[in-house]
C-alpha cells in the first residue's frame, strides 16, 4: 500500500482577506492596567515577604522590594488573586485605576 502525497495546497492564500485577523497582527498599546476597575494596595506593615502573591499572580506584576512585595500597576489587571491568596491579608483591593 502506497500513500500518495498531496500535490496541491490546502487553500489558496490569495483568497484570504488581508484584514482577516487585524488584532493579532497589530500591536496594541493598551496595558491591563488601563482597563482594570480594582487595584491592589499592599500594607507594608503586614507584609512578611512570603511571596505567595508573587507565586499566584497570573500576569506577574508583583515586584520584590527590600522588605515587602509591591504591585506594578501598569500591568496589573485587578483580578484580586494576590489579595485572596495573601496569608497575612496584607493586600486589599480598592476601587480605581490611577496609580
Amino acid at each position: 500500500m502506497t500513500i500518495k502525497q498531496q500535490s496541491y495546497p490546502l487553500f489558496a492564500s490569495s483568497q484570504v482577506p488581508g484584514d482577516l485577523c487585524p488584532i493579532a497582527t497589530k500591536m496594541n498599546p493598551m496595558l491591563p492596567g488601563d482597563w482594570r476597575s480594582m487595584k491592589p494596595v499592599v500594607d507594608r506593615a503586614k507584609c512578611v515577604k512570603c511571596a505567595v502573591c508573587w507565586l499566584y499572580c497570573p500576569v506577574q506584576c508583583v515586584v520584590e522590594k527590600a522588605a515587602w512585595f509591591d504591585i506594578n500597576l501598569a500591568t496589573c489587571k485587578g483580578c484580586g488573586i494576590c489579595a485572596k491568596e495573601c496569608p497575612q491579608r496584607a493586600i486589599s483591593m480598592v476601587a480605581g485605576r490611577a496609580p
